[in-house]
């Protein structure tokens, strides 16, 4: 029987070869924090090889009478379920839960070439090869059991919907290759507007398709990330104009800017509560090794780049990256904190509530695992404690389990949100779920 994977059995009929390697075990920082994470992660030396680590988790349902393991003195319950690949939350004001069904449009130009094709098939496997259903859903209401009273298609005939937020009377809704406005008055369950469009986004081949949106605390600005459309610019820089980068968005003029740049993949954005600074996760780039380069998350700060494509984690040069900009490294940020390799960290929220209150302040983070890495990372949820508006500890789980013992993936978490009662959410859009934490009873 032929055990080969699809990737080496492709790039073997390429006629390509790897140059063999073994991963250093990564150093441990100070502090108590784990390998890749913290303030100040230590970078191991870049691995390069021609095949690059592929270890897709493949996805399985959660068997029956199996669920996500909440940390101690925590109850993870499933507020929604047989959902259609959920991958973004919003609340709003009176409670509804909008839900974000989408995945990665099937229309437009593709990713040609054999790693393409090889990590198309992977993705499969691993439940993010099905179609977009280009939906938003709203969950009201908490029963007895923890679970949604009702479940209602609240927008539907989108184009890979992600980011959602309210600002007035607008509720704004990024889709993969626009930004949209759509009246909304409290209580709806549908947008009967067809909507109008705000802004158009950089789309193209689309390597990192999702976009995110959040308005300002003020409510008169409202910010945008925009992925990449390569690993590391191998598309050429052409490709991307106006990517890997957080804009702007004046909604009382219109007017359009990029805030911040040099960021691979930003997805989750939020305000922390104690300064109302900006922060965002990002997905850094791949194919330097197991534990290169750490995901992380960073306050966003006006006009400054972070590195991508040139350098990583300030000013550490990536030499694939052909011409360099060096006058541009010398100015790249070092991100706040790293969240470990390759753990494809997306979702995060800020907690500002009182039902849990050894959460107050502090970052929850939905990491929705790796593809890339032996042994596999993330495919968990995690808190990181924040004191005085920066990061103040090591990170500390809060929802695992989603990675059954023999490798195979049962759920993968997405975006988090905080509902009215102060309970946790987390989108799963393997397990087709939304989980809802509290308190376990005493």
């Amino acid at each position: 029987m032929n055990t080969r994977t699809p990737l080496a059995a492709l790039l073997g009929a390429a006629g390509l070869c790897a140059c063999a390697h073994q991963a250093v075990p990564q150093q441990a920082a100070a502090g108590g924090y784990p390998p890749g994470f913290g303030p100040d992660p230590v970078l191991p030396a870049p691995e390069r090889s021609l095949i690059p680590t592929l270890n897709i988790a493949p996805a399985d349902p959660w068997p029956p009478g199996t669920h996500p393991v909440a940390a101690a003195g925590l109850l993870a319950t499933a507020y929604a379920s047989g959902l259609e690949h959920p991958r973004w939350l919003y609340v709003l004001p009176n409670g509804d839960v909008l839900v974000a069904e989408s995945n990665k449009p099937s229309n437009g130009p593709k990713e040609t070439g054999i790693r393409a094709k090889v990590q198309g098939i992977e993705q499969k496997r691993a439940g993010a090869g099905v179609e977009s259903p280009n939906k938003i859903i709203l969950l009201r209401g908490v029963k007895a059991d923890g679970t949604a009273e009702s479940k209602i298609v609240f927008a539907q005939n989108l184009n890979s919907p992600f980011g959602m937020t309210l600002a007035g009377n607008n509720l704004y809704i990024a889709n993969a290759d626009a930004l949209w406005r759509f009246p909304y008055k409290t209580g709806d369950t549908t947008l009967d507007s067809p909507g109008t469009k705000v802004l158009d986004l950089p789309s193209g081949i689309n390597h990192h398709w999702t976009k995110n949106v959040a308005a300002s605390p003020d409510g008169k600005k409202l910010y945008v990330t925009v992925g990449s459309n390569s690993n590391v610019a191998e598309n050429g820089m052409a490709a991307e104009q106006g990517r890997a980068a957080i804009w702007e968005v004046d909604i009382a003029s219109g007017r359009s800017r990029i805030y911040a740049s040099g960021l691979r993949n930003p997805n989750g954005l939020a305000f922390q509560p104690q300064t109302g600074a900006m922060w965002t996760v990002v997905n850094e780039r791949d194919e330097l090794g197991n534990d290169l380069v750490p995901d992380y998350m960073t306050a966003v700060k006006d006009g400054a780049f972070y590195g991508w494509p040139y350098s990583y984690y300030g000013q550490h040069v990536d030499t694939r990256v052909k011409p360099q900009k060096p006058e541009l490294v010398a100015t790249a940020i070092v991100p706040d904190y790293a969240l470990g390799g390759h753990t494809a960290s997306l979702g995060l929220a800020f907690y500002d509530a009182a039902l849990m209150p050894q959460f107050r302040n502090g970052a929850l983070i939905g990491q929705h695992g790796s593809w890339n890495r032996k042994p596999h990372s993330g495919y968990k949820l995690i808190y990181v404690p924040f004191t005085d508006g920066k990061p103040s500890g090591p990170p500390q789980d809060v929802l695992t389990g989603f990675l059954s013992k023999d490798g195979k993936a049962y759920g993968r978490p997405v975006g988090v949100a905080i509902d009215r009662q102060g309970a946790i959410l987390l989108a799963d859009d393997v397990g087709n779920a939304v989980w809802r934490i509290t308190p376990a009873a005493k």
